[in-house]
């Protein structure tokens, strides 16, 4: 099975790498049959604090019938996050993939660009929520039913509020596709504690 990871200009790196190590962890240490690849709307992405990360594939390359789940780091708009975050051809993918019921996994504030593509319209849902919450009154206004829980689980979609989720959201995400077993035996061999926080 194939996960898409798919980085927007701005993305935060520990949010990204999170999903490379749990899964490689996953594929490597424990027979999970799961390989991920990169994907930006150009070749080398620049992320948060100015690292550039160069992806596997273009937007132009893929479509969601060749993967079986997607997952999308937050990032910063100081730094571009939104400019591709919100591009119609992002939100066209993540509606494709959730079409298909296959699952989408987001960190912090890329569960903006899920509201934005209209997917939580009535779904539970958080973001990144520290300070004024203007990000929670933002999805909030896409029509999803926010909390401030540290995750969101609504059917085949996880979203989280900031970026220290990212490892949990991965292993989220890897339980969906290899189950619980699988899932709790590369946490313990990460040397994470077992799931701390209340998913809504």
């Amino acid at each position: 099975m194939k996960v898409l990871l798919f980085c927007a200009k701005g993305f935060e790196t520990m949010e990204f790498s999170a999903f490379v190590d749990v899964l490689g962890w996953a594929r490597e240490n424990f027979g999970c049959p799961v390989e991920v690849e990169t994907c930006g709307f150009e070749k080398t992405v620049v992320s948060t604090f100015g690292v550039p990360v160069t992806m596997d594939r273009t937007v132009d390359e893929v479509e969601a019938g060749q993967y079986d789940a997607i997952a999308v780091p937050g990032g910063f708009e100081a730094f571009g996050f939104y400019e591709e975050a919100y591009h119609w051809k992002l939100l066209t993918l993540l509606d494709a993939f959730n079409r298909q019921g296959k699952p989408i996994a987001s960190v912090c504030t890329a569960a903006l660009a899920l509201g934005k593509s209209g997917i939580l319209k009535h779904r539970r849902a958080t973001t990144y929520h520290i300070g004024d919450s203007m990000r929670q009154t933002q999805l909030a206004a896409f029509g999803a039913k926010t909390t401030k829980k540290r995750f969101a689980v609504d059917g085949n979609v996880i979203t989280s509020c900031g970026p220290e989720t990212a490892p949990e959201v991965a292993f989220i995400l890897l339980e969906m596709l290899c189950g619980k077993e699988k899932a709790d035996a590369v946490r313990a061999a990460m040397g994470f504690a077992p799931q701390d926080g209340p998913r809504a």
